[in-house]
């Protein structure tokens, strides 16, 4: 069944831009594609839009940046950002502006159909979401001392090194430690896992 909602996909790569716009029209969605963040808001109307995929860095205005055009605007449009593994911190910042979900690339076709499925359904499932945010908290709760602390340099974004000489530790063991939180949240990906960090610090 085709869905009237129209999903809105912000990329400046032409390829990627014209190869997501097939698959997510042979999944019945409406879609329409910008090359730039500047180009959607000329063309953006009031009223329900459907929801946005944006990438977080094109030249000209980015990901950021049109999240806070939206909300100067008071459009409540569930955005979800695509970013390059390297942009995780970023991306953490434009989910605490109100991005509803990210994916890293290389993303999945199916997590982008449950990304944006679940972004035109948001604010349906309150009970749902409520159920999931207690999950995720008995889930972090398992967790050790050191886990939890390389949960927490893991969400800023520093890299295994780095967590590993201001923890005096070994690199070896950040991995450790990192793939046992990753076991205890059971979250698929490190954007998973920001997702359910960042999902529960808004509750």
């Amino acid at each position: 069944m085709s869905d009237t909602r129209i999903v809105h996909v912000i990329d400046d790569d032409d390829a990627l831009r014209d190869s997501v716009r097939l698959f997510l029209v042979n999944e019945g969605l409406n879609v329409r594609t910008y090359a730039s963040a500047t180009e959607f808001l000329s063309a953006l109307e009031d009223g329900p839009v459907g929801c946005v995929v944006t990438d977080i860095r094109m030249p000209g205005m980015s990901g950021m940046e049109l999240l806070s055009h939206l909300s100067a605007r008071s459009l409540s449009v569930p955005v979800i950002v695509v970013t390059g593994h390297a942009d995780v911190p970023l991306a953490v910042r434009a989910m605490k502006q109100g991005a509803v979900d990210l994916l890293e690339k290389p993303f999945r076709a199916d997590d982008l159909i449950d990304a944006i499925r679940n972004a035109l359904d948001s604010g349906k499932g309150s009970r749902t979401n409520e159920a999931n945010t207690q999950e995720a908290l008995a889930r972090l709760a398992t967790l050790s001392v050191r886990e939890t602390e390389v949960l927490d340099r893991l969400i800023r974004g520093q890299p295994n090194k780095i967590i590993a000489y201001e923890m005096g530790i070994s690199p070896r063991t950040v991995e450790v430690h990192r793939a046992n939180v990753m076991k205890k949240t059971q979250a698929a990906s490190l954007s998973d896992l920001v997702r359910m960090f960042l999902n529960i610090d808004r509750s």
